[in-house]
């Protein structure tokens, strides 16, 4: 068990390999499990544990996203070659739209409501999440944000010691969203990578959680070599620590959108972890997907209900491929040899977060999604 009162200082430099030209890395502790004083906020402890609930694929859903790159640029990196090599790349993987923010919310609460800016936002509380049908089944989650002050923080930014601001809200989708911002319960599962090491140095990670890293280590401020080197550093030591990753653990790599608004938006994604099949480590898989799908896959591995939006979408919420192979769920058929929608466009939808188009929150639509449950 981590003693509370640990805390490591800044400057352990980690001992990947740093490709010429690129920014050095620095990490801030010996390991992922280890507390920082870079991370700022000193950790409350671990997360109680809770029962497991048994899902048909997985137990345990992570996502880690990573920022503004397009696919050519990510799949030259060694890192996610290695990474490649252990998992399933998805080929034909796409952000929602631009910029960052929408994409986080859309992740969330089965939509982007119009937004195409990166402004402070708060989404009413009767706007459900993914939140809401995880709690119903009884489904642990939390959120882990690199450099977040304090638990459940709601600013806007959070600017070290040194001057550089590490952590932006717009990076951090629950926190957006009232129906979580608002209670105080679910804020404190709003955590920092202090916590983090708490929780999984305790054995108490959440069944879902969702793990933004900060500002240069995503690559956002810096590039997707520097990224790179924070993967080497945080997540491929993770995959040999039990209490992270285990046998019925998926994890999804990706980006929150790519570099480029005139193409098409297209970003190099991972499926790992011990779910994934031995047969599937190495292989790729072209079926057509969107941030959409991962509501749609939690959804149809617990056997969920849906929020009645987009995650009901037939064309964007495939359900990730083998997993569905497992549930028996019928995907659309679109790879990415189809023609696609084009989801690299901003400003052009009509919501309650589009000033120039503005319209009221919907209603959720009742639809039957890909866990077979009713509409919240």
């Amino acid at each position: 068990m981590i003693a509370p009162s640990t805390l490591l200082t800044l400057g352990v430099l980690s001992n990947v390999v740093v490709e010429a030209k690129a920014a050095t890395f620095t990490a801030p502790a010996p390991n992922p499990t280890s507390t920082s004083s870079f991370y700022v906020g000193v950790s409350n402890g671990s997360l109680p544990s809770a029962p497991v609930v048994t899902g048909q694929v997985f137990d345990r859903f992570i996502q880690i996203w990573l920022e503004n790159t397009n696919y050519a640029d990510a799949a030259k990196q060694s890192v996610f070659k290695t990474l490649s090599a252990e998992g399933i790349t998805l080929s034909a993987y796409y952000g929602l739209t631009h910029p960052s923010e929408p994409n986080y919310i859309a992740a969330a609460g089965g939509d982007f409501f119009g937004l195409a800016s990166d402004d402070y936002e708060a989404i009413p509380s009767n706007i459900f999440t993914i939140v809401d049908l995880l709690d119903q089944a009884g489904i642990s989650w939390a959120e882990y944000e690199g450099n977040m002050p304090t638990d459940g923080y709601g600013g806007l930014s959070y600017t070290n010691s040194d001057g550089y601001t590490y952590y932006m809200r717009k990076h951090n989708p629950l926190i957006i969203y009232d129906s979580v911002a608002s209670n105080s319960t679910r804020a404190a599962r709003i955590r920092n990578f202090n916590d983090f090491a708490y929780d999984v140095g305790n054995n108490t990670l959440p069944q879902w959680f969702f793990v933004t890293p900060n500002m240069k280590d995503d690559g956002h401020d810096t590039s997707v070599s520097y990224a790179s080197q924070w993967l080497n550093y945080w997540l491929v030591p993770l995959f040999s620590d039990s209490n992270f990753n285990t046998a019925r653990t998926l994890i999804l790599l990706t980006f929150d959108e790519n570099g480029s608004s005139n193409i098409n938006n297209q970003v190099y994604s991972i499926l790992l972890g011990g779910a994934v099949p031995t047969n599937l480590k190495g292989t790729t898989d072209n079926t057509f997907y969107t941030h959409y799908s991962t509501l749609s896959t939690v959804q149809n591995n617990w056997s969920l209900g849906n929020l009645g939006r987009q995650d009901c979408n037939k064309t964007l919420a495939n359900v990730f491929e083998f997993v569905a192979q497992v549930t028996g769920y019928q995907n659309n058929g679109l790879t990415g040899q189809s023609t696609l929608p084009n989801l690299a466009a901003s400003g052009t939808y009509p919501g309650p977060l589009n000033p120039s188009s503005s319209i009221p929150y919907p209603s959720p639509t009742s639809c039957v999604g890909a866990g077979g449950g009713p509409t919240i």
